[in-house]
């Protein structure tokens, strides 16, 4: 059995729904579909598509089977293209997830501006202050800002992450302003809900007991407010609500027009990192590959304001 085509045969009938259209569509007798598919059906011991007269439909292990295929077929259409005579030419789908905030503002017009350097891939992004599942949902790449939790997937440091302290001047004058760390357990803060990325709290640089050293702390201040999405903790933040922990590219422009005050600057932890994290693989798609130095070479511009 040519396993390459028993794949591009399945791929064709599951999206063409009938072996009539599928054959058609490649130009054979659907007898001759029928057969390729027993004998894939036969070679992998499950059933993977559900015939009758009328309808043509997956089974649960043919879903899960049509985007490991479709996957594959792409990649092996990549890695033609890499090695044509009209020289790199990636193709084939690429799903990339970021952070919402920050998705928006620097994940997402990039995708575009690739397209056009490689307009035979196509891109999904996926906005979400969630921890996503990389691996688990499908995705090729995901843009990660700060502390990286343990995992199997591979990271390529793309540039640094400086958080602080922020309020509207109205909200220290009527509450004051924090001089410790500590203090933040007496003030309202605006964090993060429990499924979003801040997992280790916000980071402080204080003296170490008993060195004259520095070390970093982690704090999980409370509020009457909390979201899953950054984007709102800032304007609640712009609102006057309380106290926020930001990426200076978030608030820079606010502080720079007097709308939020920087606080507990003398304890601003050194910078986390902006990641790209992607599955262990060992051939990366072309794709993915191409997409991964481009996202290195735009995050190393020194415009991005990501100070």
């Amino acid at each position: 059995m040519d396993k390459l085509k028993a794949f591009e045969t399945f791929v064709t009938v599951a999206q063409k729904g009938s072996l009539t259209a599928a054959a058609k569509a490649e130009g054979v007798a659907p007898a001759i579909m029928g057969r390729r598919l027993d004998s894939l059906e036969e070679h992998l011991g499950v059933k993977l598509l559900v015939r009758t007269t009328r309808r043509l439909s997956l089974t649960q292990e043919g879903s899960a089977f049509l985007e490991d295929c479709l996957r594959l077929l792409a990649d092996v259409a990549s890695a033609e293209a890499s090695v044509s005579a009209g020289g790199v030419q990636a193709s084939g789908h690429l799903r990339v997830t970021a952070p919402a905030g920050f998705g928006r503002r620097h994940v997402a017009p990039l995708l575009p501006r690739f397209r056009e350097q490689h307009p035979k891939v196509t891109l999904s992004l996926n906005l979400s202050d969630r921890v996503v599942d990389v691996a688990a949902e499908g995705f090729d790449c995901a843009v990660r800002v700060g502390d990286l939790p343990d995992s199997s997937l591979v990271s390529v440091r793309l540039a640094d992450n400086r958080r602080l302290c922020v309020a509207t001047p109205a909200y220290l004058a009527r509450h004051g302003t924090p001089l410790h760390p500590s203090d933040l357990m007496r003030h309202a803060c605006l964090t993060l809900s429990s499924d979003a990325s801040q997992t280790r709290g916000w980071a402080f640089s204080v003296p170490a007991n008993g060195s004259a050293g520095q070390e970093v702390i982690h704090l999980r201040p409370s509020g009457p407010l909390d979201c899953s999405d950054g984007q709102v903790l800032h304007a609640w933040c712009l609102a006057g609500q309380g106290i926020a922990w930001r990426s200076t590219w978030e608030v820079e422009e606010d502080i720079a027009a007097h709308r939020l005050v920087p606080v507990l600057e003398a304890f601003a932890a050194p910078p986390n990192g902006i990641y790209a994290v992607f599955p262990q693989r060992k051939h990366l798609p072309l794709r993915l590959r191409l997409w991964l130095d481009y996202l290195k070479a735009q995050f190393a511009r020194p415009d991005l304001g990501l100070s």
